[in-house]
């Protein structure tokens, strides 16, 4: 007692004065002021209280601490480098530099080995399941160096496999479920082409057959998409956009494969391969999770990446190699390689190229080219560059450069760059063709001196010919050349006084068309390159684009809503510039051929067909004189169709007059106005005359 008495007294935990007079007097009266009502509150013998603890104190319980299995936060990351003691504090650094943008790492243990020398492999535990969730998604084949690729697992999967079970069942056996073809427009058996038709101001998309006759309804939806479609590269998807993100659909059916959630999404492309899908969402953005930018993997349906948007003003924002194993975006004095399907930056660092302004990949190989304004005394440069190397295998200097703009064969044969220069004098400009032959030994560079500005350069299509559009209204030229054998650049033809601004070549080459698109009234002129003569002029009035379809037979041009407000619709031409078709429609939107992926036919497979084609062409006239035939009878039959559609109705109308004649009878006093000559004595003609106006001429006398 005397202990308590002075642990009370160092505390201050003992009763307090006032407190020590309420016990006295509560043990002067024998009991407390309560003790009267204490009856009222009582239970009742056996009562149970029904009110649960959670009702009660759910605040309190909430931060209960709740059973886990301890595990969840913890990730093991294998191919981790193996290195002595003296190292294992810098790799600590990189590991933690990694792995701590997921979320805080609480716990990191590095298993040794007798030496002290690490095992390859790590444990990492974050502070909560998500970030370590997140850390295994992302982090996994994350390229550390050349030899070490992580390889990232929760911990819970190996506890997995330690305890597997021996209770094994096997699993049911599933009713096979036959696939969407997605190349079944190839197996048309005259070959014809699809293309993707909006209109109705963009409520209505339709995909169509072209024939020579009349295109074929294939597949037409109501709101398919709240803006425009696009097709994949090679023609498998059909892509639409939605505010909550983009679909893809594609079969015979055009049956939806694919969703993929990015609200707000406004712009898309695909990559070369197909594999990855890019969308770009004008939202406001997260810096911690980028999502205005997002690449997907189209058969998974997965985010592999998100990246800021940034201040770039371009679309496409990543330029993709041949093959899709790598993608380049342009930034600040620097160009970031990334590579798939890890989607990290290349060697981990991106180029630094000050003052960079635009590259481009080659079609067929992993090498960019880019260019690089004056900068002082530094002159500008045109580069080409191999990738994953880096190593630059052709640098061409250029002096007093105003702009230049970079354009590949597609081939990746040749390399045109189209150089804007300054005079002497800084007053003026002139302009030449720098052309680079990559095939060739040491890449060497031709140079074509144009004295006018070069407004359109285009090159064929696995041709060796380029056409370009120079000059300034009304003194318009275009002119063909040609990159001989020899290591020099011909001229083949130039034609003056045209109204053209742009130039389509034919996908298969040989063949163009110069068009005078938006302000220049729809001027059409059909070129053959073989000898450079003008095959046909024509003109769609008003026309804003101009798409060849992918074999190169047909050309369609057309007036987009979009752009012009009349006069929408679109017509289809064979390549040697004749109207095969007119179709005028409603708020005609947008036309798009339906791409066809890469011929598997090899190079001398083509040549062999194009020697060997008077062998068929008897047979391909006969199939296409009997196709008109069947065209014909098509038309007939659809026709016959239409008319006994409208018989029908007109039968229908006129049971409908007969039923109501007896209506008709009691509201005209049973007078039957149906029999006019039968009752015609019963009705009277009246003419009525009333002065309309009076118009006085005076006639010279």
């Amino acid at each position: 007692m005397a202990e308590d008495k002075e642990f009370d007294e160092k505390t201050g935990s003992g009763d307090s004065e006032e407190e020590e007079e309420d016990d006295e007097e509560v043990e002067a009266n024998g009991k407390d002021d309560f003790d009267e009502d204490d009856a009222e509150f009582d239970d009742p013998e056996g009562f149970m209280d029904e009110i649960t603890d959670e009702e009660l104190l759910a605040d309190i319980l909430a931060e209960k601490p709740k059973e886990v299995q301890g595990t969840d936060c913890i990730i093991v990351v294998d191919n981790v480098p193996t290195i002595p003691p003296d190292r294992l504090e810098k790799l600590k650094n990189v590991i933690r530099k990694v792995f701590s943008k997921f979320g805080k790492i609480i716990t990191e243990h590095y298993p040794l080995d007798e030496k002290g020398i690490t095992k390859g492999y790590i444990f990492l535990e974050f502070s909560n399941a998500k970030d370590a969730a997140q850390a295994v998604k992302t982090a996994n084949g994350y390229k550390l160096d050349k030899h070490h690729i992580f390889a990232v697992n929760h911990f819970e999967d190996f506890d997995k496999l330690a305890n597997l079970t021996k209770d094994w069942q096997a699993p049911t056996k599933q009713s096979y479920v036959q696939q969407e073809n997605l190349r079944s427009w190839l197996l048309d058996q005259d070959c014809n082409d699809q293309y993707s038709l909006i209109h109705g101001g963009g409520d209505k998309v339709a995909i169509m057959w072209n024939t020579q006759q009349e295109p074929i309804l294939s597949k037409e939806r109501q709101n398919w998409t709240e803006t425009y479609v696009r097709w994949s590269p090679k023609g498998t998807y059909l892509a639409t956009l939605h505010n909550q993100g983009i679909a893809l659909w594609g079969g015979e059916e055009f049956k939806r494969l694919m969703r993929f959630s990015h609200p707000g999404v406004q712009l898309v492309d695909f990559s070369p391969c197909e594999r990855y899908l890019v969308t770009f969402s004008s939202l406001s953005d997260n810096p911690e999770d980028p999502q205005a930018i997002v690449i997907w993997e189209i058969r998974t349906g997965a985010k592999k990446r998100g990246f800021l948007c940034g201040d770039q003003s371009q679309w496409p924002v990543f330029r993709w190699s041949a093959e899709g194993k790598y993608f380049g975006r342009l930034g600040e004095d620097s160009i970031s390689i990334y590579e798939t399907p890890s989607f990290g930056l290349l060697e981990k660092k991106s180029l630094k190229i000050q003052g960079v302004r635009e590259f481009a990949w080659s079609p067929t190989d992993d090498v960019i080219a880019f260019w690089v304004p004056e900068n002082k005394d530094t002159p500008a440069r045109v580069t080409l560059m191999e990738i994953p190397s880096r190593k630059e295998i052709r640098v061409k200097n250029l002096f007093n450069v105003s702009e230049c703009k970079i354009y590949w064969q597609q081939k990746g044969d040749y390399l045109g760059v189209k150089v804007d220069r300054y005079t002497k004098s800084k007053k003026g400009l002139y302009y030449n063709l720098e052309l680079f032959r990559v095939r060739e030994r040491q890449i060497p560079v031709d140079v074509v001196e144009m004295k006018e500005a070069v407004t359109a350069f285009s090159w064929e299509p696995g041709g060796s010919k380029f056409a370009i559009i120079h000059g300034e209204s009304p003194r318009i030229s275009a002119s063909f050349y040609n990159m001989e054998k020899q290591g020099s650049v011909s001229l083949l033809k130039t034609f003056d006084k045209k109204q053209v601004n742009n130039i389509f070549w034919s996908p298969n080459g040989q063949f163009c068309i110069l068009a005078g698109l938006r302000n220049m009234n729809g001027v059409l002129e059909f070129y053959d390159t073989s000898d450079v003569v003008c095959m046909n002029q024509a003109e769609h009035f008003m026309a804003t684009d101009v798409d060849w379809d992918p074999t190169g037979r047909f050309v369609a041009t057309s007036v987009s809503w979009w752009a012009h407000k009349v006069d929408n619709g679109y017509y289809i031409w064979s390549f040697q510039g004749k109207l095969l078709q007119r179709h005028a429609l409603d708020q005609f939107c947008q036309l798009q051929w339906r791409p066809r992926p890469p011929s598997l036919l090899s190079e001398d497979d083509m040549k062999n067909i194009k020697k060997d084609i008077k062998k068929f062409q008897r047979m391909f006239e006969i199939k296409d004189r009997m196709s008109q035939s069947r065209a014909s009878k098509e038309l007939i039959e659809r026709r016959r169709r239409k008319m006994k559609d409208f018989q029908g109705y007109r039968q229908k109308k006129n049971n409908e007059f007969a039923q109501q004649k007896a209506q008709r009878l009691d509201l005209r006093n049973g007078i039957d106005t149906d029999e006019i000559d039968s009752n015609a004595e019963e009705f009277e003609d009246e003419s009525v005359e009333f002065f309309i106006k009076e118009e006085i001429i005076e006639v010279e006398e």
